[in-house]
């Protein structure tokens, strides 16, 4: 028997590697980017129905489809009367429904859901959507490039639905906004949690949903986390991110990345409440402790 197996099939993918330093960034940076062409695309009455991704896979170095490496957001436009189908490959996604209303079926369940809803489906069996009476426009984020990264496959039996609806979230907000601020608080927020991960306050396994919020001629005192953001401006005027020194305007259901450990502050100029649902990749940061949230 050989004394060794050097250059045998099992060897073949063996690599040895010597970097000065192992903790050096290698792959290329999450940007900061404002989605908007495809917001316009998922809200013209004339685009039929379809998914829009916000791929920018290319900029990510990503084997798959990404906004985030772990992260994919979509908007989903679906035309009065029609049906968009989904097979994602992905733990669970996370919608909210910009407008319309209409009902989603997932494993047998049937939820019905109008404009404001937040809901969470499982991934890796076919769901359908279907709008009712008039357009509906949903935004959808799943994990499916972090399921892509590790080679797997969805649970068979999946998460169950979760189903948030509007005038709740409504009533839940203003039972924040009530309180008195605090030097040490993130934001006024709603977080969305169930059982199963209220205490890493996170919606899915490693995906965390909030809903924020700032006053009139306030700010969000400027801060940094280890998670990446994808946030959907919901309402606001005259509103702006501060993302490590660059401005970035908001627009009404315009998606915009923030990149991870980047130094960011929100800042509210105009006359109304503004809200923003925030997406993180949180609940895997919660559970290893690493969050690192600290003010900038």
């Amino acid at each position: 028997m050989p004394d060794s197996d050097a250059g045998s099939p099992y060897t073949a993918q063996s690599r040895y590697l010597a970097p000065s330093n192992s903790f050096r960034d290698k792959l290329p940076p999450v940007p900061a980017l404002v989605f908007t062409a495809e917001r316009d695309r998922a809200l013209d009455p004339g685009t039929p129905t379809a998914a829009i991704p916000l791929d920018i896979s290319d900029r990510l170095a990503a084997p798959v489809p990404a906004t985030t490496p772990l992260l994919l957001a979509r908007y989903l436009r679906i035309r009065a009367g029609e049906s968009l189908a989904l097979r994602l490959r992905a733990t669970a996604s996370i919608c909210y429904v910009i407008q319309g209303s209409g009902q989603t079926t997932d494993r047998g369940d049937r939820l019905a859901w109008r404009t404001g809803d937040v809901f969470r489906i499982a991934g890796g069996a076919e769901t359908i959507h279907r709008a009712r009476d008039g357009d509906a426009v949903l935004w959808l984020v799943s994990n499916e490039p972090e399921v892509a990264f590790h080679g797997l496959e969805p649970p068979a039996d999946g998460l169950p639905l979760a189903h948030y609806p509007a005038a709740e979230i409504r009533r839940h907000l203003d039972a924040v906004r009530a309180t008195p601020d605090r030097e040490d608080a993130s934001g006024k927020v709603v977080v969305f949690a169930t059982d199963a991960y209220e205490k890493i306050l996170s919606l899915t396994p490693s995906m965390t949903l909030a809903l924020n919020s700032m006053e009139p001629g306030k700010s969000q005192r400027a801060h940094r986390h280890n998670s990446v953001a994808v946030t959907l401006v919901l309402e606001g005027e005259r509103c702006y991110s501060m993302i490590d020194g660059v401005r970035a305007d908001w627009q009404r259901y315009a998606t915009m990345i923030t990149p991870p450990t980047a130094a960011h502050s929100h800042h509210n100029d105009g006359a109304e409440l503004a809200t923003f649902l925030i997406v993180q990749d949180g609940g895997l940061f919660y559970h290893c402790r690493t969050i690192g949230f600290s003010f900038a």
